[in-house]
């Protein structure tokens, strides 16, 4: 064998090395290495339970890639693995793993930070400043901008994914979706001097099985009307996916079809912005 194959083999088993022993560090409570501002690329997941996760907890959800990494409840930068939210004891699998790792598998120059903050059970309202969630006994938006912040500082914001509305599909609640999420929006925006950074909404599970109440109608035509209306969004459908037996959760292999639909979108609506 030619001496330059005998070192690219020596390199590539070293690399290989190198990734199991970093992963096997960050399990002992180290946080995992990062690589600079530029190319650690981060994407906030926010919503409610769909978001978080539901589906049940598989082998190939546990087993970590090099390039994706999340941010813990604790603060700190570990390997993604699922369950990646702790809303609620029911967390499982969401869209946000498969997302992350559609994502790497397009840009092998970038490394991947999930920012998991979805809180299950959460109406629109309850994503405002200042307002506190008993159900979870958390503020889902204070905490999200405070870890987002946290994130940022290592990291560069380059999307935001929601899902999120099956609270608000009540007859008091769905004519005034739109407006409170345009203004979700614009807030995020601001409030991480993000002004474009891309927005992408996901449907709620329509189910043949469990048919939509009259006041789904609004909230989902205001996510499907929302690239229409505000700059840089998008939407992603959820068309022919699954629930997990509850009429409302999606299962573990839908939640991942649905996260490889956000990351097909997310990279047509990166590359749509930056061809301007």
């Amino acid at each position: 064998m030619p001496s330059c194959f005998k070192f690219l083999k020596r390199r590539t088993f070293g690399l290989r090395i190198g990734l199991a022993l970093a992963v096997s560090s960050v399990a002992v409570g180290q946080e995992s290495p990062l690589p600079e501002k530029n190319r650690f690329h981060l994407y906030l997941l926010a919503g409610q339970s769909n978001m978080a996760g539901r589906g049940t907890v598989e082998d190939a959800d546990k087993r970590p890639h090099a390039r994706v990494l999340v941010l813990d409840q604790n603060g700190q930068w570990k390997p993604a693995v699922e369950p990646l939210h702790w809303d609620k004891p029911t967390a499982g699998v969401g869209p946000g793993l498969a997302f992350g790792r559609e994502i790497v598998r397009s840009n092998p120059k970038v490394v991947i930070g999930l920012i998991p903050c979805a809180v299950g059970g959460s109406p629109i309202d309850a994503w405002q400043p200042g307002v506190y969630f008993p159900a979870t006994r958390s503020h889902p938006w204070d905490d999200a901008i405070r870890r987002t912040r946290l994130a940022m500082e290592k990291g560069s914001l380059k999307g935001i994914l929601w899902h999120q509305g099956e609270s608000d599909c009540k007859p008091e609640l769905a004519p005034f979706y739109e407006k409170k999420l345009h203004e979700l929006i614009q807030r995020f925006r601001s409030e991480l001097k993000a002004p474009g950074v891309p927005f992408i909404v996901g449907q709620m599970g329509k189910f043949p099985d469990h048919p939509w109440k009259p006041e789904s109608e609004p909230v989902d035509e205001a996510h499907r009307t929302l690239p229409k209306k505000v700059a840089n969004t998008a939407y992603v459908g959820a068309e022919g996916l699954n629930h997990r037996g509850d009429h409302l959760h999606f299962d573990s292999a839908s939640a991942r079809e649905l996260g490889r639909r956000y990351a097909e979108t997310m990279i047509k609506l990166t590359e749509w912005i930056q061809s301007r």
